[in-house]
């Protein structure tokens, strides 16, 4: 394996309502990276209160939950080089009025509430999530065709 840094992105409940699934991964197959696991789920209360622990006490967590809940997400696993860096870089800011164009949030996202795709934020928290949200044989460890010519060996 070239480089196995691995991330989480999760396509919220209005990207999918919204079909902007495909659209989505796309993006992140035409920058080169590598598709490891991938799942369309009804989220439960129990995988978003662990996964959003540290926003459990905020006063906008009663309505991230209904929202969360609202329908259902599409959450994958990107592998590559600074996958997590350069995925929250593709997403762009939380605050959609913030994020700019070109970015999943500038391009796809109206408001803060509703900003279409979570990315994971570190390398810790990346690992947390994928671990909360895949079994390890839900994740593909594959050669792509193109590797050698889109990294260094």
């Amino acid at each position: 394996v070239i480089n196995d840094e691995r991330t989480l992105i999760a396509v919220k409940p209005d990207g999918v309502q919204r079909r902007l699934v495909g659209q989505i991964i796309q993006r992140f197959e035409q920058r080169g990276f590598k598709l490891v696991g991938l799942k369309m789920l009804q989220v439960s209360e129990d995988l978003l209160s662990q996964h959003y622990c540290q926003l459990r006490q905020k006063p906008f967590y009663p309505s991230l939950l209904q929202y969360m809940t609202s329908g259902p997400v599409v959450v994958m696993v990107w592998e590559g080089l600074n996958v997590v860096q350069t995925s929250r870089a593709m997403v762009g800011h939380t605050n959609p009025a913030e994020a700019q164009a070109g970015t999943v949030r500038g391009d796809f996202s109206f408001h803060v509430s509703r900003n279409v795709v979570h990315a994971s934020d570190s390398l810790e928290g990346a690992q947390r999530e994928i671990q909360l949200w895949f079994q390890g044989n839900e994740l593909l460890n594959w050669v792509c065709c193109d590797q050698t010519s889109t990294y260094e060996l």
